[in-house]
């Protein structure tokens, strides 16, 4: 099954994704990933990427539509999660038209709905493991008692510098403002699954799995 993550930032679709990878066995499609590594890979689309992004360009629509189609036919997995596209109607039109070419079809979109207080209070008090970019919490999962991640043992801890009050606030808008549209037109084709995204990981993890039929 392929699937569409949509959700505010920080509303936990990068942490729900690692699990779908992990349990189900799925690829994660995530833009930013995919623009870093085309940046350094080598090859033609690659460039264009690295000549754009070093001159402080936008990358086009068409750009991110050649990275996904070649990552759908070069990456074998029991479905794709895209996390971070589409962001417009623009966007999910070329993906229509990109998964029909590859033969595939979307199976949900899981709207990890959310409160903007709570997220606020959430987002405000999150720390990344430098290393590993392993995710913390002051309320709700705080860095171990020996100051070194649970993942990979490492000691450094960083906070976004837009992870304040005032930025995120500013990214929600700008999100809601791109992603209404989205809603409507997932809801209208059927595929819109709504989950609780500020619940716990586990109930997360679950709500979604009840949206998957599984």
């Amino acid at each position: 099954m392929n699937i569409i993550l949509i959700g505010p930032p920080g509303a936990g679709k990068g942490t729900q994704a690692r699990i779908l990878e992990e349990e189900r066995g799925m690829v994660q499609l995530s833009t930013g990933d995919m623009l870093r590594e085309a940046r350094t890979s080598g090859t033609e689309l690659g460039k264009k990427v690295a000549d754009i992004m070093d001159s402080g360009g936008l990358v086009t629509d068409d750009i991110v539509v050649g990275l996904i189609d070649e990552k759908l036919q070069s990456v074998n997995g029991d479905g794709f999660i895209f996390d971070g596209f589409p962001r417009t109607l623009t966007q999910a039109a070329a993906l229509d038209d990109l998964l029909k070419a590859n033969k595939k079809e979307l199976g949900a979109v899981v709207e990890m709905q959310v409160d903007d207080d709570a997220l606020v209070a959430r987002i405000t008090a999150r720390s990344t493991c430098a290393n590993c970019g392993e995710v913390y919490n002051d309320i709700t999962r705080p860095i171990p008692d020996d100051g070194r991640c649970s993942t990979c043992g490492a000691s450094d801890f960083r906070r976004r510098a837009d992870d304040n009050e005032e930025s995120l606030r500013t990214r929600l808008m700008e999100y809601y403002k791109k992603t209404a549209p989205l809603i409507g037109y997932y809801f209208h084709a059927g595929l819109l699954k709504p989950v609780n995204g500020l619940g716990e990981i586990d109930d997360v993890k679950g709500e979604i799995a009840a949206s998957l039929g599984a």
